[in-house]
């Protein structure tokens, strides 16, 4: 895949992003928390060649950079139209894993017309990713977090992650992986150190998990964020792949997302696959993506 390249984008950010040559149709790949474009790698490799792939790094991932920070999903998917429209691209299927998916979500809400086709793998849920209270014995609250400020000084998730970061704690990032995201299969060493170096350039931990708290394109409302029901606007065919035994997205989230998007949606299961089936059975994965974007 060679090296990065960048794009300068208006408001003064800076997204790299990786490119697969391929033929004349185009996929765009929108990556998650705790990742940037690097972890495509598997899939960008072994896709089709009929297609051409880019996947940029979101702003504060990987090497773009993190000017401003992000207080809406829509901060990512405005970063994305500026990508695309500086590289003058159009007419091409959106894929967003994890919270790709809510970014690209927002994305086709907010500039229809350009994708054409979108995929949504072990996504966030239409609904968002709700963040709860740490009670002082370590358990989960039923209360739920509303700000930012909530988010940053949450003493259960938020600040023991952004601990290992802020050590690079490569052990601990590893120990958390293994817990809930490679549970069966595990990338070669070398390639998780590839990973764990990749996990490591992320510097908008706190943020992320705030506009997922708060992001809600449904027509139901929560305490923390209202329904806008714009998911109404994305009229275009969606795939909703997922493993069946994902721990990152429980499945409660993907059967809202299931719901929310209803007929409009192909809904895929992949069997024996957690929250990243590019290293689970990538063959599987690649199956599924392929026979929706022939459709």
């Amino acid at each position: 895949m060679g090296e990065l390249k960048t794009v300068h984008l208006p408001n003064g950010e800076i997204m790299s992003y990786r490119e697969r040559i391929g033929g004349e149709e185009l996929c765009i790949f929108v990556h998650g928390n705790m990742t940037s474009s690097k972890h495509w790698d598997l899939l960008m490799e072994n896709l089709d060649p009929r297609y051409t792939i880019i996947a940029p790094d979101l702003r504060g991932f990987g090497e773009s950079t993190y000017k401003n920070r992000i207080t809406h999903m829509r901060d990512f998917s405005d970063d994305l139209k500026s990508f695309v429209d500086s590289l003058e691209l159009k007419d091409f299927s959106l894929l967003g894993w994890s919270t790709g998916g809510a970014v690209a979500m927002q994305f086709c809400v907010d500039y229809p017309g350009l994708c054409h086709k979108l995929m949504l793998l072990a996504s966030a849920s239409t609904r968002g990713y709700p963040f709860y209270k740490t009670n002082e014995d370590g358990s989960q609250s039923t209360t739920r977090l509303k700000t930012i400020t909530e988010i940053e000084n949450d003493h259960g998730k938020t600040i023991p992650m952004q601990g290992l970061y802020d050590t690079k704690n490569r052990d601990g990032l590893k120990a958390v992986w293994n817990a809930v995201i490679y549970t069966h299969n595990q990338p070669d060493e070398q390639k998780y150190d590839e990973y764990v170096d990749d996990m490591l350039t992320q510097r908008n931990l706190a943020d992320v998990y705030h506009v997922l708290n708060t992001f809600n394109i449904s027509h139901y409302a929560n305490e923390a964020a209202k329904g806008t029901g714009e998911i109404d606007n994305i009229q275009i065919p969606v795939l909703i792949v997922y493993g069946e035994r994902d721990y990152v997205v429980p499945s409660y989230m993907t059967d809202e997302l299931i719901e929310d998007f209803g007929e409009k949606a192909k809904v895929v299961k992949l069997t024996n696959c957690g929250h990243s089936p590019l290293v689970d059975d990538l063959e599987q994965l690649t199956n599924a993506i392929e026979q929706f974007l022939k459709d």
